[in-house]
């Protein structure tokens, strides 16, 4: 059986099988419907600090000493200067919600939660940071609304993170 045989085959059948065509290589492709689970480990130790403050109930940042750049997440090196000279700098906490939205479609890590806001704020040093948003009511957030950044403990994973705290004026 020739190619194009078999092509003309499989093309007559592909709506029952999970065939999809690479269209940069005309090429077939098995597309699998299963989830997939990884389970990762990331190595922290460049930056181990910022979960130890968070322990502290700090949230910390790194600065390159050399150009100042400030980083949230922290980096072990300056992206603009490629120093690796960095410094922990404690962040004020409050700051101004820039956006937000509610999260609906979850990815599958997530599917647990209830429907969640996510939203950033920018902190008084000017960085922005994305975090979830304690108020579960949408209607009660307005863009330009002062907040702050809290240390909770998010179950049932039991680890520590920082959610954003609206405050009404």
């Amino acid at each position: 059986m020739s190619n194009e045989t078999t092509l003309t085959v499989v093309e007559k059948k592909r709506k029952s099988l999970p065939i999809i065509i690479d269209q940069k290589r005309n090429a077939y492709l098995w597309e699998s419907n299963r989830e997939l689970k990884l389970k990762y480990m990331l190595s922290v130790e460049k930056i181990k600090r910022f979960f130890e403050g968070l322990a502290e109930n700090k949230l910390l940042a790194t600065k390159c000493e050399k150009c100042n750049e400030l980083y949230f997440p922290p980096q072990s090196f300056c992206s603009k200067c490629l120093s690796n000279n960095m410094k922990w700098v404690e962040l004020s906490k409050e700051g101004e919600i820039v956006t937000f939205t509610k999260i609906y479609v979850k990815p599958t890590s997530f599917s647990h939660y209830a429907d969640y806001t996510i939203g950033i704020i920018r902190l008084k040093e000017g960085i922005n940071v994305l975090a979830w948003i304690s108020e579960k009511n949408v209607n009660k957030l307005k863009v330009g609304m002062k907040g702050r950044i809290e240390i909770v403990n998010r179950e049932p994973e039991n680890y520590l993170t920082y959610e954003i705290i609206p405050i009404e004026n």
